[in-house]
């Protein structure tokens, strides 16, 4: 089992680089401005689906049946984080808020959610940076 957030590290990155660039594009008219915007939606969305993953490998480092681990669903995974110390209730509430939007990033893909979604990511960022942490530590002193 690979137990590092390499991978995690480089999407959060590449949400970085997809907003830096998003921000400097002149006007919303400019196709530029939706290929920056929608490769920040879908950095996010993968990076939230790695995080999950991530969370169900560092949960299984704490003992219990790993196929219990595998049934959990995402909020199910946040709240053992938080009981494990890997995340603050506050955080918890704010990765059920990431989800949420995530879950309607999958289902409508009209411009203006877009543009909701990208008002979420410096937030999303800060809390996938901090969780991308505190996972590697987990994994490092299981090393």
């Amino acid at each position: 089992m690979s137990l590092n957030v390499e991978h995690l590290r480089r999407t959060a990155d590449t949400l970085q680089e997809a907003i830096t660039r998003l921000a400097a594009v002149a006007s919303e008219q400019d196709t530029l401005y939706d290929l920056f915007r929608n490769a920040a939606v879908k950095s996010f969305e993968l990076s939230l689906e790695t995080t999950g993953k991530l969370l169900r490998k560092a949960l299984k480092l704490y003992g219990g049946s790993p196929r219990e681990v595998d049934r959990l669903v995402f909020k199910d995974l946040f709240r053992h984080a938080s009981k494990h110390g890997l995340l603050d209730e506050a955080a918890v509430e704010r990765w059920f808020a990431y989800r949420a939007n995530r879950n309607t990033t999958a289902h409508d893909y009209g411009v203006g959610f877009a543009n909701e979604t990208l008002k979420i990511l410096p937030a999303y960022l800060q809390d996938v940076r901090a969780l991308a942490d505190a996972l590697q530590e987990l994994f490092d002193a299981q090393s």
